[in-house]
C-alpha cells in the first residue's frame, strides 16, 4: 500500500478528479439534460425528435457541415501548394511571409469576418467601388460565400505550418529517384510528395475542421441567414426564457456526437496512411527563372496578401475618424483608442491579460505534469488521464460554455459569474497544445539523466524540479505561449460566461460590431494583434526557431 500511495500516484489521482469535475461532469449534465423532460423527469427522446422534425433546426447541422467540408478543402488546397512552394522554390522575403501567414492564422476567425464586412459588405469600400464603377447591384459577402471565404484565409495556414513541418522531415532523394526514372515534377508531386504527408494534411484538416465546425463569431457576423449550429446553440440557450433549456442540452449532444465521429474518421483514415521519413537529404530551395518564377512568386504573395489583408484593414479603420464610432467621417484620429484603450471606466484588456495570465499558470502547471506522468509514470490511471486532457479539445467552446453554466450555477458549487469559471475555462479548452508540445520534448530527453541523478542520491521529486522540468522549459514554453494566443483570441465559451466583471477583447470587438461600433471594434482588434504579435515574437525568441512548422 505504501508502494502504491507514491507522490505521483497521489497526483494523478488529484488531477484526474479535477478534471471528472469540470470536464466529464460537465458533459455528463448536458447528456443528462437532453433526455429528462423539463416538467416530469421522465426520460425522453422528445428533444430530439423535435430537432430532426423542423428543417428549421436540422437544416442548420445541414449549414454547418456544407461550410466546415468546403472550408476544410479549400484550406488544404491553398495550404498544401504554399507549403511546397516555400520549400522548394526560393521566395524573396520567404522569412517576412512566413510571419504573416502565422500573424494570420493566430488572429480570432470573427476579425477577419468584421474586415471583410469592411471591404466587401453592403457598404464596404470595394463593394461601393464595384457598384459605381461598373453599375453593379452587388449586395455583399454575406452568407454561405462569406462564411467559407473568412474559414478558408483565416484556416489554410493551420494546413500550411504542419504540411510544411512535413517537407522539412522528407528525404529529397525520392524526388531524384523518382525524376531519374522519367516522372514529371506534377507527377513527383502527386505520386510522392502527397502521399508521403497525407497523414500531416489530415491532422492538420482535422484540427481546421473542428475549428471551423466550432466556430461562433464568423456566422453569426457575416452569415446574416444563413445559421449553423453553433449560431442556433447560442440562439437557443441565451433565448431560454421558460427554463426548459433540453433542447439546447439536445442539440449540445449533436454537435458532441459529430465532432466525435469526424475525430475517429480521421485517425482511421491517418492510420491507414503513415510513413516513417527520415531526412537524410533534405528538400532544398531551388531558384527558378523565367516564367515559373514569376508565377511561383505571384502565386504566393497573392495567397498571402489576401490572408494577411484583414489584419491591415483592421489597423487602418482604428485610425480613422468616426462620427460617435459608427461612421467613418475621413481623416486620421485616435478616437477609437480615447473611447476604449484610454477610456476610464474600460477594463476589459486588463480583464484579457489577468485571466489569459492565471489559465495560462494553471495550464503551466497542470501540462508538465500530465506530460510527466503519462511518459515517465505510465499506467492505467494515466493513460485516462492522457486521453482525457485531449477531450476538450474536439468539444466546442460554446458547447462547453453551457456545460459550465449546468454544472456550476446553483449548490454545491456555484462559479457562474465569477472569474474563476472563465480561467477554468480557458485552461481546460487550451490545455491541449501545452500537454502535447511537453509530452513531445519529454520523449526526446533520455530517462538516464534522471537515474543518473537519481544513482547520486537526489529524489525523485527533486530530480523532477532541478532536471526534469529545466530541460523541458523550451518546449513547454512554446506550447504554453500557443495555449496563450488562443486563450486571449477565444469568443465561443466567453460570449457564454462573460459579466461586466469578466468582459475581455474578444466579447469587446463582438459587442462593439453588434452595436455598430466600427471604430471601437477595429481598436480593440488592433490590440488584441498586437498581443498575437508580440506573443509570436516571444515564441520565436524561446524556442530560437523562425517559423512555428510542426
Amino acid at each position: 500500500m505504501k508502494k502504491n500511495l507514491t507522490v505521483w500516484n497521489l497526483f494523478s489521482v488529484v488531477i484526474l478528479a479535477a478534471f471528472a469535475l469540470f470536464i466529464m461532469y460537465p458533459i455528463f449534465l448536458i447528456l443528462y439534460r437532453s433526455v429528462i423532460h423539463g416538467d416530469t423527469g421522465a426520460l425522453t427522446l422528445q428533444n430530439f425528435a423535435h430537432f430532426f422534425a423542423k428543417k428549421f433546426y436540422w437544416g442548420t447541422m445541414v449549414n454547418s457541415l456544407k461550410v466546415t467540408v468546403v472550408s476544410t478543402i479549400l484550406s488544404a488546397a491553398l495550404g498544401l501548394p504554399l507549403a511546397y512552394l516555400m520549400r522548394s522554390v526560393k521566395i524573396k522575403g520567404s522569412s517576412f511571409l512566413n510571419i504573416l501567414i502565422v500573424i494570420s492564422y493566430l488572429s480570432p476567425p470573427f476579425i477577419g469576418a468584421y474586415a471583410w464586412i469592411q471591404m466587401l459588405g453592403r457598404q464596404g469600400v470595394i463593394t461601393q467601388f464595384l457598384n459605381d464603377t461598373f453599375g453593379l447591384h452587388y449586395g455583399g459577402v454575406y452568407g454561405f460565400a462569406g462564411i467559407v471565404l473568412v474559414f478558408t484565409l483565416q484556416s489554410f495556414p493551420l494546413v500550411y505550418i504542419y504540411v510544411s513541418g512535413a517537407l522539412k522531415n522528407l528525404d529529397n532523394s525520392l524526388n531524384e529517384a523518382a525524376e531519374s526514372l522519367g516522372c514529371s515534377r506534377m507527377g513527383r508531386i502527386w505520386k510522392i510528395i502527397v502521399p508521403l504527408v497525407m497523414p500531416t494534411l489530415l491532422a492538420s484538416s482535422m484540427l481546421v475542421f473542428m475549428r471551423v465546425f466550432a466556430d461562433f463569431g464568423t456566422p453569426m457576423l457575416i452569415g446574416e441567414g444563413y445559421k449553423t449550429l453553433p449560431v442556433l446553440i447560442y440562439n437557443q440557450f441565451m433565448g431560454e426564457v421558460s427554463g426548459d433549456d433540453g433542447f439546447a442540452a439536445a442539440i449540445c449532444c449533436i454537435v458532441i456526437g459529430l465532432t466525435i465521429v469526424m475525430f475517429f474518421v480521421q485517425r482511421f483514415l491517418a492510420g491507414r496512411n503513415t510513413y516513417a521519413m527520415t531526412a537524410l537529404k533534405p528538400m532544398a530551395a531551388e531558384s527558378l527563372g523565367g516564367l515559373r518564377n514569376i508565377l511561383a512568386h505571384l502565386a504566393v504573395y497573392m495567397v498571402v496578401g489576401l490572408a494577411i489583408l484583414p489584419q491591415f484593414v483592421v489597423v487602418y479603420t482604428s485610425f480613422l475618424a468616426t462620427n460617435g464610432g459608427q461612421v467613418f467621417t475621413g481623416g486620421f484620429a485616435l478616437q477609437s483608442y480615447d473611447a476604449t484603450l484610454f477610456a476610464k471606466d474600460n477594463d476589459v484588456i486588463w480583464h484579457t491579460y489577468f485571466l489569459g495570465l492565471c489559465a495560462i499558470a494553471a495550464v503551466l502547471v497542470l501540462g508538465v505534469l500530465i506530460a510527466y506522468l503519462s511518459v515517465r509514470k505510465r499506467n492505467t490511471l494515466n493513460s485516462i488521464l492522457d486521453v482525457m486532457t485531449m477531450f476538450p479539445f474536439i468539444i466546442p467552446g460554446s458547447v462547453l460554455g453551457i456545460a459550465f453554466v449546468f454544472a456550476f450555477n446553483k449548490s454545491p458549487i456555484i462559479l457562474t459569474g465569477t472569474a474563476l469559471i472563465m480561467i477554468i475555462s480557458f485552461a481546460v479548452r487550451r490545455m491541449p497544445y501545452t500537454v502535447r508540445s511537453s509530452t513531445a520534448i519529454l520523449g526526446n530527453i533520455s530517462p538516464s539523466i534522471e537515474e543518473a541523478a537519481i544513482s547520486l542520491g537526489a529524489s525523485d521529486m527533486t530530480t523532477f524540479r532541478k532536471i526534469t522540468v529545466p530541460m523541458m522549459m523550451p518546449g513547454v514554453l512554446s506550447g504554453a505561449i500557443m495555449s496563450w494566443v488562443t486563450i486571449i483570441s477565444e469568443l465561443s465559451s466567453s460570449i457564454i460566461l462573460y459579466t461586466n466583471s469578466t468582459q475581455t477583447l474578444t466579447v469587446s470587438i463582438y459587442t462593439e460590431v453588434i452595436r455598430g461600433n466600427y471604430g471601437n471594434a477595429s481598436a480593440y482588434a488592433t490590440i488584441l494583434t498586437v498581443t498575437s504579435i508580440l506573443s509570436l515574437l516571444l515564441f520565436y525568441k524561446v524556442t530560437g526557431r523562425r517559423d512555428v512548422s510542426v
